[in-house]
C-alpha cells in the first residue's frame, strides 16, 4: 500500500498511474486550489457527484464555506465572493462536495505540520511551471524560483516550509517525494536554486535522483521532455548505497534498456470517426479560421494529411492549442461546415495524449456543472488547459514502480 498525498494535483495524473500500475494505494490528501481542477479530479477518480450533503445549502452558507478556502478560478489569482457570487447554487454545492470528498486541503501556504497528514509514503508536488518556462522568458519573466520572487513557481517553498515544520515539530517527513516540472529548471538561470532546493533535502535526510524524460520513450505518441525528481528519505546512513545501488542498476534515462515501452500508434489516440455524432461536433469546435498564420502553424505541425498520418508523434501539449509551438495539426477539408482546411486536436484527444481514459473525459462532460446560463464549468480552452497543465501518465508508472520497489526494499 502506498500512502499519498498530491500537492498541485491538477486533475490526477499520479492516481491515474498508481491505479493504472495495479498496486495498492490510498490518495490521503490534495492539496488543489483551482476549482476547475479538484473538480475534474474529482469527476474522473470519484464519479457521480454526491450533492446530498448540500442540498439544503443556501448560496450564502456556501459562500461562506467557499471564499475562505482562497480558491481560483484561473488558477492565478484568487477568486472573490463576488465572482462566486454570479455562480449557481447548484454550481457552488458542486464545487463544496468535489473539495470535500477529495479531502483537499486547498491552498498550499495553509498548510503546515498541524494539518498535515501522518504515515505518508509520498509526496509529491508538480508546482507551476509559469515562471520557470521558455515561454515565460519570451514575457521577461525571469523570476523563476527566486525564494524572493513571490511568485506561482516559488510555491515549491512552501514545500520546503512543510517538510522543514514536520521535522523541527517531530512529525513524521513523507518516505518519498516526487517532483516534476519542465526541464528549464536544470538551466543556468535556475540550477543554482534547485542546487539550494537538493541541499535542503539532503538536509532533512532525503537521497535524490534527478531524471530528465520524453514521455515518446515510455509508450506515449507525445515528444514531452520533463525533469523529475525522486527524494528517498533514507532510514539510516547504511542504505544509501542500497539506494545509489538501486537506481544506477534501474536507470530509465538509459534507453537501451527501456525503448518504446508498450508503444502504441498515434493514431490510436486521434477520434477520427466522424460519423460519430460527438466526434464530429468536438471536430468543428476545434476547427479555427482560416488565418495567414494559422496557416503557416499548420504547415509547420501537420500531423494528419487527409487520412494518413504522417508522423509518429506530436509535439508537446500545452494549455492551449490554437498556437505555436502547437502539438499537432491534421487535415480537415471534406467535414468542416466553415473555417479552415485543418484542426487542431481536440480535448478529448488531449486527454488521451496525456494517458487518460476516454470514460475520464465522458465524466468531465457529463457531470459538467452550469455554473451561469448558457455557460458551463468545463469549456473547450478550459479543457485543454487542464490537460496541458498535467503529467503524462504512462512517465509516471515507470516512477511510481521505482518508488514502490524502494518502499519495499528499504520499509519492509
Amino acid at each position: 500500500m502506498l500512502n499519498v498525498v498530491e500537492a498541485f494535483s491538477g486533475i490526477g495524473s499520479q492516481a491515474k498511474a498508481l491505479k493504472k500500475l495495479g498496486i495498492n494505494y490510498n490518495v490521503i490528501n490534495i492539496l488543489e486550489w483551482d476549482i476547475s481542477a479538484f473538480v475534474a479530479y474529482d469527476f474522473i477518480h470519484n464519479g457521480e457527484p454526491d450533492l446530498t450533503p448540500y442540498k439544503n445549502y443556501t448560496k450564502v452558507q456556501l459562500l461562506d464555506e467557499l471564499v475562505p478556502l482562497n480558491l481560483s478560478i484561473d488558477g492565478k489569482n484568487p477568486v472573490t465572493r463576488v465572482s462566486l457570487n454570479m455562480w449557481s447554487v447548484e454550481a457552488l454545492r458542486v464545487v463544496l462536495a468535489a473539495y470535500n470528498r477529495t479531502h483537499n486541503l486547498g491552498d498550499i501556504q495553509r498548510v503546515g505540520y498541524h494539518n498535515f497528514p501522518t504515515n505518508v509514503d509520498v509526496l509529491t508536488y508538480s508546482f507551476p511551471c509559469q515562471d520557470l518556462s521558455i515561454g515565460g522568458a519570451w514575457h521577461n519573466n525571469l523570476s523563476g524560483i527566486d525564494r524572493d520572487a513571490n511568485n506561482r513557481s516559488g510555491l515549491l517553498w512552501e514545500v520546503e516550509r512543510i517538510l522543514q515544520e514536520l521535522y523541527d515539530n517531530d512529525k513524521d517527513l513523507p518516505r518519498f517525494l516526487l517532483m516534476e516540472n519542465v526541464s528549464n529548471i536544470l538551466s543556468n538561470r535556475h540550477k543554482r536554486n534547485f542546487y539550494d532546493w537538493k541541499q535542503q533535502l539532503e538536509h532533512l535526510g532525503y537521497y535524490n535522483r534527478v531524471y530528465t524524460l520524453d514521455a515518446s520513450k515510455f509508450g506515449s505518441p507525445q515528444k514531452r521532455v520533463r525533469t523529475f525528481m525522486i527524494s528517498v528519505l533514507l532510514p539510516n546512513e547504511h542504505t544509501k548505497d542500497v539506494v545509489e545501488d538501486y537506481f544506477i542498476n534501474n536507470d530509465i534515462e538509459d534507453d537501451s534498456k527501456y525503448r518504446d515501452r508498450n508503444s502504441r500508434p498515434l493514431e490510436d489516440y486521434l477520434r477520427l470517426d466522424y460519423t460519430n455524432p460527438i466526434y464530429i461536433s468536438e471536430a468543428h469546435n476545434s476547427n479555427p479560421n482560416d488565418t495567414p498564420s494559422r496557416r503557416k502553424i499548420y504547415k509547420e505541425n501537420e500531423i494528419l494529411n487527409k487520412s494518413n498520418i504522417i508522423s509518429r508523434y506530436i509535439g508537446t501539449l500545452t494549455t492551449k492549442q490554437d498556437r505555436h509551438p502547437n502539438a499537432g495539426i491534421l487535415e480537415f477539408p471534406e467535414h468542416r461546415i466553415g473555417g479552415s482546411p485543418y484542426r487542431n486536436l481536440t480535448p478529448r484527444e488531449c486527454f488521451l495524449l496525456m494517458g487518460f481514459d476516454e470514460d475520464d473525459f465522458d465524466r468531465i462532460l457529463m457531470y459538467n456543472p452550469q455554473i451561469q446560463k448558457n455557460k458551463k464549468l468545463y469549456s473547450r480552452s478550459r479543457l485543454e488547459r487542464l490537460a496541458g497543465n498535467s503529467i503524462v501518465v504512462d512517465v509516471l508508472i515507470e516512477i511510481f514502480s521505482q518508488i514502490y520497489d524502494l518502499k519495499i526494499l528499504l520499509y519492509r
